[in-house]
């Protein structure tokens, strides 16, 4: 009991470095991202100096100086660009919707090899058919050199796919095989 309440100043202060990160990106004053960039990074020297000073919250203030600084680059994109939203818990909640509904359709407990192979368009599938309903007429590509493109390498994964189950069904059979056709070739007839 006494260690908790001796250690209570030092979980305060803890917090209160996590909520003034928080305010300072939060950007409550609207202002530009080189404005909020310049404010944080004085915030975290401000952290490193007393840092020094924290006692047993040393590693978990270094650790949070470490994880700021491997998102810096990123950080402050949301400020410059109209309408991007500050985190991805949106992208993350359509992507886990995603997973649930096609687990709960194929009975699967992990993702089926379609949703792997052809996800660039079923997830745009799935969530364009959210939010209306699509007729024949719409659903035709308006760039079929793009959209063969778009077959063309979806039915790259799928072959190669194909290939490595091929090797797990019977590995032998096909080096076998390999062999023969790399001796076919390199033979002169």
């Amino acid at each position: 009991m006494v260690q908790t309440a001796s250690m209570w100043p030092a979980i305060q202060t803890a917090f209160g470095f996590v909520h003034r990160a928080a305010a300072i990106l939060d950007n409550p004053q609207e202002q530009r991202g080189s404005a909020v960039r310049r404010r944080y990074r004085d915030f975290l020297r401000n952290v490193a100096a007393k840092t020094k000073r924290a006692g047993k919250l040393q590693p978990a203030l270094r650790h949070f100086l470490k994880v700021t600084r491997s998102y810096w680059p990123g950080l402050f994109h949301c400020y410059g660009v109209p309408d991007l939203p500050r985190t991805n818990n949106g992208l993350e909640q359509l992507f886990g919707s995603t997973r649930h509904h096609e687990r709960r359709c194929t009975g699967r407990k992990a993702a089926s090899p379609s949703l792997v192979l052809r996800g660039s368009v079923r997830i745009m599938a799935g969530v364009g058919t959210r939010t209306r309903s699509w007729e024949g007429h719409q659903l035709a590509p308006a760039d079929i050199r793009a959209w063969r493109a778009l077959r063309a390498s979806i039915e790259q994964r799928r072959s190669a796919r194909s290939l490595r189950y091929r090797f797990r069904r019977d590995p032998a059979a096909y080096l076998a095989q390999l062999e023969t056709l790399l001796l076919k070739r390199t033979l002169p007839p």
